[in-house]
């Protein structure tokens, strides 16, 4: 990989999906301890209008979170994984599989990890993760709680692993499918894809970002299929950053 991913030359365009979360952000020891300064909300308010409104955010958060953590701007945004996803005009499409029974799940991962410090169970609404951040030693013990819940939902529901984090979700949904259905719509269709994650949920995306001949970028270490790599959300920023002022000079030089 290089050092250094590409930034946009025109005449080509690109539509922008990043992930929050060990991307745009560092991770936080608790998912609700997350901030986003001033600086980065004007980036992406500035990478908005330079890429004509192609940027969206790729997360495993809600939709809701997502919009509280960036206000007041409001993007478009596939939340929990594509499960839920607002598109370029507001509108929001939502995936769910049985919340009674996920209600019952919610109840029975926060009970067997009551007896575990350092476990934290976050109920997402529509999915349901649990976080061994605090506690890296009690990884098997999660993902042992979460494979026992797993097994008594049924065939709906899928577990996915994360950075530091076991997912409970409807199957079926996944960041790579969300991204797919950002570039069926406009203001994404017919662009270069870039998809920029850290984490191993964002494999999805930079599989179909591969397919599609555009920009797969993975923050941080670890192995990936991620063509380009960038070592921290810092850099992210920064690279970003050049994106916006390589679009404006393209655009003045029209």
């Amino acid at each position: 990989m290089s050092a250094l991913p590409p930034r946009p030359q025109a005449p080509c365009r690109w539509a922008f999906f990043l992930d929050i979360d060990g991307t745009l952000v560092e991770h936080a020891e608790r998912p609700d301890a997350v901030h986003a300064d001033p600086a980065l909300v004007q980036l992406l308010a500035g990478l908005r209008a330079a890429a004509g409104g192609a940027v969206a955010l790729i997360s495993g958060r809600p939709v809701s979170f997502v919009d509280a953590l960036f206000e007041p701007l409001r993007l478009p945004v596939a939340g929990l994984h594509g499960i839920e996803r607002r598109d370029a005009l507001g509108r929001l499409h939502s995936h769910p599989a049985s919340g009674k029974s996920l209600r019952h799940a919610v109840d029975e991962v926060t009970a067997r990890a009551a007896h575990h410090a350092g476990l934290l169970v976050e109920d997402k609404g529509l999915s349901l993760a649990l976080h061994y951040r605090q506690a890296p030693q009690l990884e098997a013990t999660a993902r042992e709680i979460a494979e026992a819940v797993l097994d008594d939902l049924g065939g709906d529901f899928e577990m996915m692993r994360g950075n530091m984090v076991f997912e409970i979700k409807p199957g079926g949904r996944d960041k790579g499918a969300a991204i797919e259905e950002f570039l069926a719509e406009a203001p994404f269709e017919g662009l270069i894809p870039a998809f920029v994650g850290d984490d191993v949920t964002d494999e999805f995306g930079f599989a179909v970002v591969n397919r599609r001949g555009g920009h797969s970028i993975k923050v941080g270490a670890g192995d990936t299929a991620a063509r380009w790599r960038l070592p921290d959300a810092a850099a992210v920023r920064a690279w970003l950053a050049g994106c916006v002022q390589d679009l404006h000079a393209a655009r003045d030089a029209v």
